[in-house]
């Protein structure tokens, strides 16, 4: 597995990536009106590749297909992180995740779902609040963590 930064070529394989991994690997936390909501598949691609060039955003790639991507920004608050559902539990956001931060110094923050929640605890991260956060009528559950 390669880990490599972001590039604009990356932008469009990334907003498939990240709908079809909401629809699916989130499917058994939240309701399919959610997942609708909160990955309508309608992804402003000028913005999103606005974001993840400001942001330190890295892309995994094996056997050259890319197997997932995260980003944080200059604040230290882990923005996204996801990893295609047939490449799940093979240490790729572990992965990411160690590169992200150790890009950054101080604490990191992140808005983690029901379903990434665990995953965020095992390397030390804190629920400091769990919020509903409202997307297009649909209310969904995520955790504002931190890592001291």
């Amino acid at each position: 597995m390669l880990i490599r930064k972001y590039q604009k070529s990356d932008c469009a394989e990334l907003a498939k990536l990240f709908y079809n991994t909401v629809h699916v690997v989130n499917a058994k936390d939240y309701t399919k009106e959610q997942l609708d909501a909160w990955a309508t598949g309608e992804i402003d691609l000028v913005e999103w590749n606005r974001s993840l060039q400001e942001h330190y955003s890295l892309v995994a790639v094996a056997d050259k297909v890319i197997t997932g991507f995260g980003d944080i920004d200059r604040a230290g608050c882990i923005d996204r992180l996801f990893v295609h559902a047939d490449y799940q539990r093979m240490g790729i956001a572990t992965a990411i995740c160690d590169r992200l931060e150790a890009a950054f110094k101080g604490n990191i923050v992140t808005y983690a779902s029901i379903t990434a929640r665990p995953f965020f605890e095992s390397r030390g991260y804190k629920v400091l609040k769990m919020q509903r956060v409202k997307r297009k009528e649909q209310f969904l559950t995520n955790f504002f963590m931190i890592k001291r």
